[in-house]
């Protein structure tokens, strides 16, 4: 019998009712048995400044690193600005790999699915954040590669997921479950 591990969800869009959310909603909704998926936010984590993360680093800072650092896994998902990554999900990723030399990215299996109303599916976003995750020492599953474009007609009004998107999002989700399992044995 498998494990459950705790997946850390990084969504980089601070809006509530962004796409980004509903799709990180509806992969916790179609998790197999072995993952569960809870969102760690991000919006209230003070610009990263050396300065102030020092022995009584802020509030935020310690409960964020915390919750990373406790978890199994990460997953981001995230939209594209400007050909990257949104700068609160910037600053997250700098917050939790801190203190030097104790990240809490650290060892994690990790995987990034970029949600866009875009035709290209937030492919810069996706491409830079695996960029990162060398550095952090986040394990990334190479396939399958999620982009999603046209997520605006992703879900219906009711805000139920499209009987057309289930199935890309089903298979990715089942891929990051073995994934998650072969990496922690």
């Amino acid at each position: 019998m498998s494990n459950v591990y705790n997946v850390a969800v990084v969504v980089g869009s601070l809006r509530k009712a962004s796409i980004n959310r509903k799709v990180a909603l509806a992969l916790a909704e179609l998790a197999p048995a072995n993952l569960k998926l809870e969102i760690v936010e991000i919006g209230e984590l003070p610009l990263y400044n050396e300065d102030i993360d020092g022995d009584s680093p802020p509030a935020a800072y310690s409960t964020f690193r915390q919750k990373v650092a406790s978890s199994d896994a990460v997953l981001f998902v995230t939209p594209e600005y400007n050909r990257s990554i949104p700068a609160p999900l910037k600053n997250a990723i700098d917050v939790g790999s801190r203190p030097y030399g104790q990240s809490a990215w650290s060892g994690k299996p990790g995987a990034v699915i970029s949600v866009s109303p875009g035709a290209i599916g937030g492919f810069g976003a996706n491409q830079h954040l695996r960029q990162t995750f060398v550095f952090l020492d986040i394990h990334c599953l190479q396939q399958p590669e999620a982009y999603l474009g046209g997520a605006g007609n992703a879900f219906d009004e009711a805000g139920k997921l499209s009987d057309s998107v289930k199935p890309f999002l089903q298979k990715f989700i089942d891929a990051y479950g073995q994934f998650v399992e072969q990496h922690k044995k």
